[in-house]
């Protein structure tokens, strides 16, 4: 896979110490994915309860379909190996030696942001400002400004706005349950724990940042310091 010039696609590249080498693709504006038979995908298989669709207008979960790649790959590795990671977007190549669990948390957390899932979508705007290994704090960071940045162009088009973040952390508590339910779906897929244990090191990383919106304890104030004086 060549990564092009455009940015409306996120390569990443795993090279494992066996030579071997995997690659997935991720596209902004993907296209409507073809339907498949495999049983995990269904919509009504393991449905999350919040889920609002509907097996007669979305026969598949988004979300698992956007996943059955990486899982095909990942489904016989173990979280705790080390590889290689390259990621290619916007013209940026971004290199890491990590852990399984770890690259596979970032590649998720930008598949589940433009699957199409109606509980993911608020991440869409974060995913064109993709940022592989993101920290806690760097979450949070891009969270809350894109979150209000968005309330700010809700103004701008003359739609109400939500300065309390009532509606991020009602967002929030709404993609935990998402992953919860994700979770369930691999656990049928997945034969050792690589994209499992990247769901739930995502969800660590979701919940981090939910506690943070419920009740902050100053987390940025130090990045802060010339808007606090």
């Amino acid at each position: 896979m060549t990564p092009d010039a455009n940015e409306n696609t996120i390569f990443y590249r795993f090279s494992f110490d066996d030579g071997s080498v995997a690659e997935h693709a991720i596209p902004l504006t993907p296209g409507t994915p073809a339907h498949t038979s495999a049983d995990w995908l269904r919509i009504g298989f393991q449905q999350c309860p919040h889920c609002p669709l509907q097996p007669d207008e979305a026969p598949d979960c988004p979300f698992a379909v956007a996943l059955e790649k990486p899982v095909r790959f990942l489904s016989n590795l173990t979280s705790y190996s080390e590889l290689d990671v390259e990621v290619n977007f916007r013209g940026r190549k971004i290199q890491q030696h990590t852990t399984l669990q770890r690259a596979a948390g970032s590649l998720l957390g930008a598949i589940g942001a433009t699957c199409g899932c109606p509980h993911t979508r608020f991440l869409k705007a974060m995913a064109w400002f993709h940022l592989p290994f993101s920290s806690s704090d760097e979450t949070l960071y891009r969270v809350l400004g894109t979150y209000l940045l968005g309330q700010h162009l809700r103004v701008k088009h003359g739609l109400d706005a939500d300065w309390t973040l009532d509606g991020l952390r009602d967002a929030y508590h709404n993609l935990r349950k998402v992953n919860l339910g994700m979770a369930k779906r691999l656990r049928t897929a997945a034969e050792e724990d690589s994209s499992l244990n990247g769901l739930v090191l995502l969800d660590l990383l979701a919940a981090d940042t939910l506690n943070c919106l419920e009740q902050y304890d100053g987390e940025l104030d130090r990045y802060f310091d010339s808007f606090l004086k």
